[in-house]
């Protein structure tokens, strides 16, 4: 994936390489910035082994997200009918689970993350196997609640996960084209 957003730049991903890239990660999901991530006390060797399970999953998979060829953001699919929402949704052919993080900064780019969420998206919906795509934020995270429907994201309902309240939003590819079209 590679995109270009006025006023942003060149935002690209490529496959996550746990030993590599597991002491970037630690800095990211440990800041105050990622509460929601859940990794908060997690050890630079918790992150590397997190990520090494990931990379083993066929039906998880993990990405680096690049700004002008510098790391910036994480992204995380999955196949919700194998991982996270098993049993807590009835899945359809073609969902997606997507998680993403971007990286904390003490220059934020004004529009930053919302370009980022689009890009995402646009590469989850590349896939013409992709119908619908399907997240499970924390309740509490009004800010991600905002830019998923900036997107297309429609709440569906709160469902309680084994590790916090969440609510399950989908997006199909619909939904996303008019969101980012008006």
């Amino acid at each position: 994936m590679s995109t270009t957003t006025a006023g942003i730049g060149a935002l690209t991903l490529r496959p996550l390489d746990p030993t590599k890239d597991a002491e970037l990660l630690h800095g990211w999901v440990t800041h105050p910035k990622a509460a929601f991530w859940m990794m908060q006390d997690a050890k630079l060797v918790d992150v590397e082994r997190a990520y090494m399970e990931i990379a083993a999953d066929e039906h998880h998979h993990a990405y680096l997200g690049l700004h002008d060829d510098v790391p910036a953001f994480l992204m995380e699919k999955y196949d919700p009918a194998r991982r996270e929402l098993v049993g807590l949704y009835e899945p359809e052919p073609g969902d997606v689970g997507m998680h993403f993080l971007v990286a904390p900064t003490d220059r934020p780019v004004h529009g930053f993350t919302r370009a980022v969420i689009t890009a995402v998206m646009s590469e989850l919906f590349a896939d013409p196997a992709t119908r619908r795509v399907v997240v499970e934020p924390d309740v509490g995270n009004k800010a991600v609640h905002a830019l998923n429907a900036a997107v297309g994201f429609v709440p569906d309902r709160e469902i309680q996960k084994p590790e916090k309240k969440a609510l399950l939003s989908f997006c199909t590819r619909e939904q996303f084209k008019k969101a980012v079209s008006a």
